[in-house]
């Protein structure tokens, strides 16, 4: 790529000579334009399109020759927990023995141990673990993500861990999206008690966090092995008290009407869903909730029921796809992988792959006002590759061929 520029770093930027994946809704399909040219001001996008009706802006433009190169939007992985202490490789070893997701958990394994670690280490320990975990989704394109808490489980470490994601985004070029996920696990100290603890949670965590300026959404995990309906209701029912859009772990492990309860709260996204009913799925495309699949964990656990993607499908629900990188149940930090294994795994088109994480993705963060797509007037998030054809980017496995990103026009 060849690049000329005026000496006065000009704020205006023209990529041209490019094939576009613009994702706009105006577009047929991914919006393919074959000879392309984005046009950006600072940080925003000015014009995406055809490369002969772009605007010539008046005064010194930097012009950057992608040679023919791919531009899609920046990556955005809507599902991650990111922020963590330790690792789980005690938990893979015991489910390559036989034991399930259930047994560890209950066995003090799971999640609870997570805690430990994440309790113990200082926040600059915690950062330095999940910066790697964090450069290599850049690496792939990633330019806005979500990070939830969720492995304190009590008011400290939420802080903690919701501190460091926050961190992360001043300290990476990445937009940082923060959710509050205390309905994760029981801990230890409530001693079987998931009502007080949930007390803690709507009365005194949720409250203090969103104060201090720390949480951008509130998640809860409704499953057996961790919450009710009932129970995630309250703290919903909390968040929306305070202005906060709700997203929940629904229905992975058995169907508790989660994606339904999700619905009825018109939440920004219903993740998982392997065990959902199309009872469930008429009531998300009803409320407007992106339906996130989660293909890292589907393999990691070996799971057998697939999310209804055909109900999705005929029920024009948006899917979203995502790492859900975690120490547990996900330990990944690819999301050109997590396309790949969406693709093979659920039978998501390369299309829907693609939307899967940039538009969708943004629309189930609640920043598809801003980005996800190449728009006029959206930030300048941009990923360039090095591929001949967009399925390249579903249909590699173990190669990065991005070639260079870009981040609010930088």
């Amino acid at each position: 790529m060849t690049s000329s520029s005026a000496d006065n770093s000009p704020s205006i930027r023209i990529w041209r000579n490019a094939r576009l994946a613009t994702l706009a809704a105006s577009r047929p399909s991914i919006g393919v334009v074959e000879n392309g040219a984005v046009v950006v001001n600072g940080d925003r996008i000015l014009y995406a399109g055809p490369q002969d009706q772009a605007p010539a802006p008046a005064g010194a433009a930097e012009i950057i020759d992608c040679e023919g190169r791919w531009i899609t939007p920046g990556l955005v992985d809507c599902h991650t927990h990111l922020v963590y202490g330790g690792t789980r490789a005690r938990d893979f070893e015991a489910r390559l023995k036989g034991a399930s997701y259930e047994q560890i958990a209950r066995a003090g394994g799971g999640i609870l141990s997570t805690v430990r670690f994440t309790r113990s280490a200082t926040p600059d320990e915690l950062f330095r673990q999940s910066l790697p975990r964090l450069d290599a989704l850049i690496a792939e394109g990633v330019t806005s993500l979500e990070i939830k808490s969720g492995y304190g489980l009590d008011l400290e470490t939420e802080r903690k861990m919701l501190s460091v994601a926050r961190r992360l985004g001043r300290e990476r070029p990445v937009s940082v999206s923060t959710t509050f996920l205390g309905a994760h696990a029981l801990p230890p100290e409530a001693a079987g008690n998931k009502d007080a603890y949930i007390d803690t949670v709507v009365h005194s965590m949720l409250p203090a966090l969103a104060r201090e300026g720390l949480v951008d959404a509130v998640d809860a995990f409704c499953e057996g092995i961790a919450f009710t309906p009932e129970q995630v209701s309250r703290v919903f029912a909390a968040a929306e008290t305070l202005g906060l859009r709700v997203k929940l772990h629904a229905d992975q492990l058995s169907n508790l009407k989660g994606a339904a309860l999700a619905a009825s709260h018109k939440a920004l996204s219903a993740d998982h869903l392997e065990h959902s009913d199309e009872q469930s799925i008429a009531a998300l495309a009803a409320a407007g909730t992106v339906a996130v699949v989660l293909p890292g964990a589907f393999y990691f656990l070996r799971e057998k029921t697939l999310p209804p993607i055909e109900l999705l499908r005929r029920h024009e629900v948006p899917i979203a796809l995502a790492t859900d990188s975690n120490p547990g149940t996900s330990p990944l930090t690819s999301l050109l992988l997590a396309m790949n294994m969406a693709a093979t795994q659920f039978r998501l088109t390369v299309d829907e792959c693609i939307a899967g994480v940039t538009r969708e993705a943004a629309r189930a963060l609640g920043i598809d006002a801003h980005s996800g797509t190449l728009e006029a007037g959206k930030y300048a998030d941009l990923a360039i590759w090095n591929v001949e054809e967009p399925a390249e980017l579903v249909y590699r496995i173990g190669f990065n061929p991005l070639f260079a990103r870009v981040w609010r026009g930088r």
